[in-house]
């Protein structure tokens, strides 16, 4: 199998940060695999909060929220000393993992087993559960 980039989707759970160090593992010393580290903010579904707050609030919303995410994840990849491009995308979280991946031809995807999300935290990962069958590409789940 011939893999050019990883993608770990992360929101700051444990299971996501062990995502994470799991890809050090894989691309130590590899300076022949990218690693795309991904936090994805899912929109704001009510249509009365763009009503009152402009696009651009509502943009650097999602920003901060997805660089909190991307925080603890890229401080472990940066004490590992690791290469890494670290994104924020907003979008239905599922779908944007995998529009991701294929933009970036990554031939892995790396994720935790279970998020920080609400009610779709409860059961095993129902967005891992969307990745695995949305995607063509192997997905290593990471509990």
């Amino acid at each position: 199998m011939n893999i050019n980039a990883i993608l770990v989707p992360v929101d700051g759970s444990a299971p996501s940060l062990r995502a994470v160090e799991f890809a050090i593992q894989a691309v130590r010393g590899r300076d022949d695999i990218v690693l795309h580290v991904l936090a994805v903010q899912a929109p704001i579904i009510s249509g009365n909060v763009k009503r009152f707050i402009s696009a651009d609030v509502i943009d650097d919303y999602y920003q901060d929220e997805g660089r909190q995410a991307l925080q603890a994840a890229t401080a472990l990849l940066d004490a590992a000393g690791v290469t890494y491009q670290a994104h924020v995308q907003v979008g239905p979280i599922a779908e944007t993992i995998h529009r991701f991946a294929g933009e970036q031809g990554c031939g892995l995807i790396a994720m935790g087993t279970r998020g920080l999300g609400s009610v779709a935290g409860l059961l095993m990962g129902s967005i891992a559960t969307k990745v695995l069958s949305l995607v063509d590409v192997p997905v290593t789940l990471v509990k």
